[in-house]
């Protein structure tokens, strides 16, 4: 099972959580588009960019931190916290 949770937070508070699981046979990077999509659907987000530090935060710790120069449109929260918490 892969599993990956996703947290706003605003002023170190946690407004909401989700988590998503996948356990099709598909690639890691695949299943983690995947599940952002999901995240941002169900949070009523843009799709996140990737900037090369988050790329390399997230192949460090499995853990990315998307703030507001990752987003196209303006957001309400202070970042968007995504995280795998299950690999295998």
């Amino acid at each position: 099972m892969f599993r990956i949770w996703a947290k706003e937070f605003k002023d170190n508070r946690m407004l909401k959580d989700t988590v998503i699981c996948d356990d099709r046979d598909e690639t890691r990077t695949h299943k983690v588009f995947d599940a952002i999509e999901k995240i941002c659907f169900e949070f009523d987000l843009s799709k996140p960019y990737w900037l090369d530090k988050n790329i390399e935060d997230f192949k460090r710790d499995a853990k990315v931190k998307f703030r507001q120069d990752n987003f196209v449109d303006e957001i309400d929260f202070d970042y968007l916290e995504v995280m795998i918490i299950e690999e295998d």
